[in-house]
Formats: C-alpha cells, structure tokens, sequence
C-alpha cells in the first residue's frame, strides 16, 4: 500500500507541471480505466502486477488530480468582461482586511445583475478610500456575511513571473479565488442584509468579532497582531520588521496557525481528556478513555482548524490528524509509515494542489523525521536529563533534516534556529496559544494581558538572536538536494551505525555550490516582471549592475523586498557592483530602500539628489569582464535647468558585448530621444535589444528615434492591464516588423548578451494549466 500511495501522489504532482490539460474524456477515461486496473491487480502478487499496480496509481492521481483541476478551470472569468462595469449580488464571505487606501475581501457571489456577464463564484475585492492616491472617500466598513450589491472591474488572476519568485496565480488557484478587482468608486454601493444566516459566515463574523476584542483590549500592544495570527490565523497584523526577526531566527512557522500548534493543542486536550476519564469508572465503562481522548483531540483539532477559517494549510493538518485519528479509533495499529501515508492520500484527494505549497513538504518532513528520529528512542528513560537530551537531538533532527527542502525553496536557513526553536515551540504552543484560545472561549482581559506579557519575553529573546549569523546562497541545483537528502538520512540514523558523520559530506554540495556566472565577454541580462515599473539586473562574469528598483505598492510593501532582493538571493548575488537608480518616479525608486538595506553596494548612480552617490551624466562609461557600459543621458545642463518632470533626468544606459548591445532607457520623452540623437547619432544608439521608452507611453518612441536605434527585439515592461494602458496601441504599431516582449504577457525576459544574442520570456520556459486562466 506504501508505494501505491507514493504512485499516486507522484501523479498528481506529475500533473501540477502540465503546461495544459487533457481533454475531459480522455481525464475520466484514464480515471476509470487506471481505477478498474488496480481492482483487478489487487489480488495478484507477482513482480509484473505490483509494476502495473504502481504504474495505473500514477496514471490514477495524474487524472483525479487533472479531473479537479478541470471543475475547477469552468468557474473563470471570460477575458471579455475584464476592466468592464459589473453588478453584483453577494456576500462577504471571509475576514476583510485593512491596507493603506482602503480594504479587501473575499466576496461570494450571488446573483450576477448585469446582463450577460459571466463571474467566477468566488473572487477577491479591493474597495478604495479613492480612485486617485490625492483622493479620500470614506468606503462603508464591510463585515463577514454581509449581503452587499456592488459595482465592480474584474480580472483574471495574474501574478508576477519570475525565475525563483512566487506563483500567485498558483495560490489563488488552490483557494479557489478564480478574479480579483475593485469596487467602482462613487457608485451605489449597498448593504441589502446586516447578517447572511449560514453556517460558514457565523463562523467568519464571530471570527470577527474575536479580532476586534484582541484590538480593543490590546490597542497599543506591539505584539498583539501575533496573537491574532495564533488565535484566528489572521497574519496580516504582523509587521513587517516582526516577520524579518521570524526569518533571521527560523520559527516563522510559530506565528501562524501552523499544523505544529493544531497537532499540539489536540494532542494537549486528549491528555486532559483521557486522565480526567479515567478518573470515572462508568464513563470508562460507557467508553474507553483511550477512545475518548481520540475523540477529544480530534474535535479539538476540527475547532481550531474552523476557528482559522479552515484555511488550507489547517485544512492538510486536519486532514493527517482524521486519518490517524480513524486508524487509533479502529484499534488497527498501521505502522507509522502507513498512518503517515495515509495521511497523504487524504490530503491529496481532497487537495490536489496541496503540492505547490512549500508548508506541504515541510510538514511531511517534520512529522516523518519525528517518527525516524523518535524509533530509535523506545525504552529511552523518563528522568529529566533523558527528556532533555531527546528534546535536544529532536530539535537538532528537525533542522538538519528539513535543510535541504530549506535551501531547494528558500535558499535560506537561520543557524541560531535550533536554540530559537527550543525556547519558542514549548512556549508558543503549550503558553501562548493555549491562552490566546482560552481568551476566545472565556474573553476575559486579564489572559490576554498575561498572554501578552509572555510573548514579549519571548520577543526580547528572539530579537537578541537576530544579530548572530543567517545563511543565505544562491538556489542549489537538484541534483545536489538529492544528495543532501541520502546525507540527512544516513546522518540520523540510531547511534552505532558506522561513520555517520561522513553523511555530513553529502551536505556540502548543497551548501557551497558555486552560483552560475556568464563568461568572460557575456552577460545574463533580466528584466524583471514587477508589474507597472522597472528592474533590471545585469550579471557579467565577475560583476553585477541593478538598473532601477522597480515601484512602491504599498506603505509596507515595494518590488525590492518581494521581488528584486529575493531574486538577487537565489541567483546568487550578495553584492552589487552598481546601483543605477534612474529618476524619482516610484515605479523606478520604489524598492530602492530595500535593495540597500539587504546588499552591500559598492557605486551609486542617480539623478535623484537625495539618493546617495554620483549623479548619472552622458559620457559616464566603464568595462567589466570585456564588456562596455555607457551613460548617454541626461546632459549636465539638464539638471540646472530642473525640468519640471523627472522622466527627463532619466539616466540611460547602453551595454556592449562583441556581438551586440542593449540600450536601457527608463523614461526618456520625445524630447529627451531628440537629445540622444543630437548627441550620439544612430551610430552610438543602434542596439540589437531596446527596453522601449515609459513603457510604451504615447509621450516617447518618436519614428526617427526607433530607426536610429533599430532594434530587432524589443522590451515593454508594463503591468497587467495597469491603470495608464501601457503600451499605447499606437507606439505597439510603430514596432511592428520587431519582435516584441511584454513583461504582463511573458513575465520576466531574459537576455543573453554575448558572441551572440539571445532572448526568451519566463512564462514561456515556466508554464502551468492555471496560468492566465
């Protein structure tokens, strides 16, 4: 049955890699026939029937998993009525959460009002306080199983695509949030019913309601947005500065709703349960205390995973606690293997796209490397040097042996980790939430006062670890994840095996891999997909150049800390050797901030007096590692004449190899172009690669200047049907006969610049079924 298992979770992440699906009848057909094989072969046990077995549960889990996913593709959001006026009938259906302009949530949708209109049946909703960032309208405050009618602009999900980055379009897919859009502003919206009574929104408005008293009560508290998290698993009153100390010390896992804290607390309530029944004899009559400490924790469980909104991950640990749950009630000892598997079975028939998520592999390894490690300790004494040593080689199994997963998705991992575990798993799991729960069934002040009080002892703890040292390096190549895996387990195994500390080698590729570099003449050119900005960074064989820092999001949120400097990391650049920021405008300078508080940088360039370093001036030019780089705008009288726009500052950028060039220009006008060709005529500005002027704006890509650089591809980089309609239909025509990229349709291009030129989209080389669906 194990292998069975492992067949059918391979196919159904087999199909997670599918650029596309196959057709409906050929999924059932497979299905049907693939389940008739293994019924018939169930009897038989001969080598040739266990090798079709195993084979027909592959093919099983590729077309359940497929079969799902196609259900699931039906409820979309037809490109027709995207960015059109729609009105809708619904109910807020989960938390709204607040943001610097205004709110979002999830909005279950009723009734469709507008003729003809076709609207997945869940989809996510920004209402905005303005339609402009100088306006200010108070929106009506929102609450979970509202019926509201609205009028909205929707769009397909759509995420940023980049090589290492996340797949947004994956995470809305699994939760089953098919468009997302915003309330019309200065429109009619309307509350039609103060309360929506269904089981699920009951839950979600006391959900509520339980925020709001962790508010009330804990208005200043630094830390009370951690026992939100813990509470209702609701992370979005963490800060920002509170998740990088969660980073630095390795226990990001312990600030959520995590399957660590449900497995604890239903582990907690069952030892209650079961020493409290044991204390009565007719109830151990009526049933054994075994049994209803089964019961206890798994309801236990269930109310916790409900609590969080039965989120996804919630939902997988829930689903894993059932199946062990069930194997217990029954009295059939399964094997730890089997119970463990079973799980997975469950998990991935009620959620086929639980493999995408990261939480989904840590979870299994965790939980396995617990039972592998645990093994070899039966019979072990009771007395507290015992309990402490176990508790230390535990800690000790679970941060070697989940390095590898650690490094193949994050390419990180804190090596003060184990002590800042040891300390926060028995405080978080058997302290703090228990209290903050206890708050949720008794709202009584003074628990969460105390709760508070104990998390910030915490806190101060982590806080003073986060100066020791974290290991960051470029993503590891797979081959070499493997072999730290066959490392990890050799390394844990029971003492007495022979040389285990020789596994440790196994583990060395892995950590020091050198990152991959371009020769010596060549360049790897990345223009990264940050929706309506720019970044681009530029590797040569012994340097690297990050051209403008794409745009600020949010108060909170920029392209540097989400996009450009995890990018860096799994590429493997720890320095830069060149800063270009090229004028003011935030969807150039957004993440500039970020990238100069996570890299050393050894040379700045700008033409925004406040950044330090040089200002950006034609003639500026320099080579590394045979190639040349040349500054050819702006001039230096135009900084003394302060234009009244900051696009005319804007700094450009020419990069030569022997076999071609790149010409970088930010946010050059009409005029500006004029400029250029005055100063270095055709024959200084003709580049194979041109990254088009403002993104395509009408205000730019005047006819002459397009001859003088002549360019045969040619680079937009604009955000998915962004607020200024970049690029202009008019300046895509005047590049016609050119090949033409687009970082909202190809995510991030890549160009090769060396005895040769070469250039490619990411979403091409990195496509999935649910992309752009």
């Amino acid at each position: 049955m194990r292998f069975q298992i492992l067949a059918f979770a391979g196919g159904v992440g087999w199909l997670q890699t599918r650029e596309s699906l196959p057709a409906l009848a050929v999924i059932v057909g497979a299905l049907l026939a693939a389940g008739a094989l293994v019924l018939a072969l169930a009897s038989r046990r001969n080598a040739l029937a266990r090798l079709l077995t195993l084979l027909a549960c592959v093919v099983l889990g590729y077309s359940w998993a497929a079969l799902r996913a196609e259900q699931r593709l039906r409820d979309h959001l037809p490109s027709a009525w995207e960015g059109v006026d729609v009105q809708l009938v619904g109910v807020i259906a989960a938390l709204p959460h607040a943001f610097e302009r205004g709110e979002r949530f999830e909005f279950a949708v009723e009734t469709i009002e507008t003729a003809g209109a076709q609207v997945p049946a869940r989809i996510a909703l920004s209402w905005y306080r303005g339609a402009r960032d100088d306006e200010w309208l108070q929106p009506q405050p929102v609450r979970p199983g509202e019926r509201w009618r609205f009028t909205v602009r929707l769009k397909r999900p759509h995420g940023n695509a980049n090589p290492h980055g996340f797949d947004y379009e994956a995470w809305l897919f699994e939760r089953n949030i098919r468009a997302s859009g915003y309330v019309r502003p200065r429109t009619d919206a309307e509350r039609l019913a103060p309360m929506v009574f269904e089981p699920a929104y009951l839950l979600e408005r006391w959900r509520y309601r339980l925020r709001q008293s962790f508010f009330d009560i804990l208005p200043d508290a630094p830390y009370v947005g951690i026992l939100v998290a813990l509470a209702v698993g609701d992370q979005q009153a963490i800060p920002a500065a509170q998740w990088r100390i969660f980073r630095q010390t390795g226990i990001t896992h312990l600030m959520s709703i995590s399957g660590l804290h449900v497995t604890m607390l239903a582990a907690l309530l069952a030892g209650w349960v079961g020493w409290l029944w044991r204390r009565s004899e007719a109830l151990t009559l009526w049933l054994p205390a075994p049994k209803a400490a089964i019961a206890a924790g798994w309801c236990a469980a269930g109310a916790y995973t409900l609590l969080a909104g039965f989120a996804v991950p919630t939902q997988r640990t829930f689903y894993m606690l059932t199946s062990v749950a069930v194997a217990l009630w029954s009295g059939r000892h399964l094997g730890v293997s089997r119970g463990l598997l079973l799980a997975l079975l469950l998990v991935l028939l009620v959620d086929p796209w639980a493999v995408l998520a990261p939480g989904f592999w840590l979870s299994f390894a965790a939980v396995g490397l617990l039972f592998y490690v645990g093994a070899a300790r039966l019979g072990d004494g009771s007395d507290w040097r015992t309990v402490l040593r176990n508790w230390g080689s535990t800690q000790w199994a679970v941060s070697v042996g989940t390095l590898p997963l650690l490094l193949l998705i994050f390419q990180q991992f804190s090596l003060v980790s184990p002590l800042a575990n040891a300390l926060a798993i028995p405080v978080v799991s058997f302290l703090v939430t228990p209290l903050a729960l206890a708050f949720a069934v008794v709202p009584w002040s003074p628990l969460l006062h105390l709760d508070h009080w104990l998390l910030s002892g915490l806190m101060a703890f982590l806080e003073s670890l986060t100066d020791w040292p974290f290991w960051q390096q470029a993503a590891p190549p797979l081959p070499t994840i493997v072999l730290a895996l066959v490392g990890v387990v050799y390394l844990l195994l029971p003492r007495g095996f022979p040389a285990r500390w020789l596994a440790g080698a196994l583990l060395l590729p892995a950590l020091f891999v050198p990152a991959a570099r371009p020769t010596s003449g060549s360049a790897w050119i990345d223009v990264l997909d940050v929706g309506q900005g720019l970044a681009v960074v530029v590797r040569t064989a012994k340097h690297n150049l990050l051209y403008d820092a794409g745009p600020l999001y949010s108060a909170e949120s920029d392209a540097g800390q989400r996009i450009i400097v995890p990018y860096l990391h799994a590429v493997g650049i720890e320095r830069l050797d060149a800063l270009i920021v090229t004028h003011r405008d935030t969807d150039h300078s957004g993440g500039v901030l970020a990238v100069q508080e996570a890299l050393p940088i050894d040379r700045s360039l700008s033409s925004v007096a406040e950044l330090p370093g040089t200002p950006c001036l034609a003639g500026q030019s320099w080579a590394w590692d045979g190639l040349r780089f040349t500054i050819l705008h702006p001039q230096a009288d135009g900084y003394r004449q302060a234009p009244l726009k900051s696009n005319h500052l804007s700094c450009v950028l020419r990069v030569e190899s022997a076999a071609g060039s790149l010409l970088l220009t930010s946010d050059i006008e009409a005029s500006d172009e004029q400029q250029l060709l005055l100063a270095n005529g055709p024959e200084k500005l003709r580049s194979h690669v041109l990254v088009v002027p403002h993104h395509g704006s009408r205000s730019s890509s005047t006819t002459e200047f397009i001859r003088a650089v002549d360019p045969a591809e040619v680079i937009f980089p604009v955000g998915y049907r962004n607020r200024y309609r970049h690029p202009h239909p008019e300046i895509v025509d005047r590049y016609v006969g050119r090949r033409q990229w687009r970082t909202d349709h190809d995510g991030a291009v890549q160009i090769l610049l060396g005895d040769r030129v070469e250039v490619s989209g990411y979403r091409a080389s990195y496509r999935r079924y649910w992309h752009d669906q």
